[in-house]
């Protein structure tokens, strides 16, 4: 069994979900159960999947959950293009939040790459 609090992924995508709750709390009350409450939930579920991901047996499970946590992600990245759209986000917050959520795609991508999964046949 893998310790997800190793993965350099884990601990990046954490720190990012951290840093949306904060700034959600600026976003308009009217948003509570739209935006503020489907980009922490979205922004939660890349590191939430790692950390099941590393609790399954095989390669083939834990590249399943890192499949869902990239599609989360995604997730995130047009939910800040949204934001910052709506004028919830300035500019440099955009920019430093869209910056780091790429970087979080790219490092999920490249650790589905290192699993050596074979395709059934």
């Amino acid at each position: 069994m893998r310790d997800f609090k190793k993965y350099d992924i884990w601990k990046l995508s954490h720190v990012f979900t951290l840093k949306i709750y904060k700034l959600t709390k600026s976003f308009p009350q009217g948003e509570t159960y739209g935006i503020t409450s489907q980009i922490r939930r979205a922004s939660s579920s890349i590191p939430t999947n790692i950390s099941e991901g590393c609790g399954r047996e095989s390669d083939t499970e834990f590249n399943r959950f890192l499949t869902i946590a990239l599609g989360s992600a995604s997730e995130v990245e047009y939910l800040v293009i949204l934001s910052k759209d709506l004028n919830y986000l300035n500019e440099k917050t955009f920019i430093e939040l869209n910056d780091d959520i790429n970087l979080i795609k790219r490092k999920i991508y490249t650790l589905k790459q290192k699993l050596k999964i074979t395709p059934k046949a």
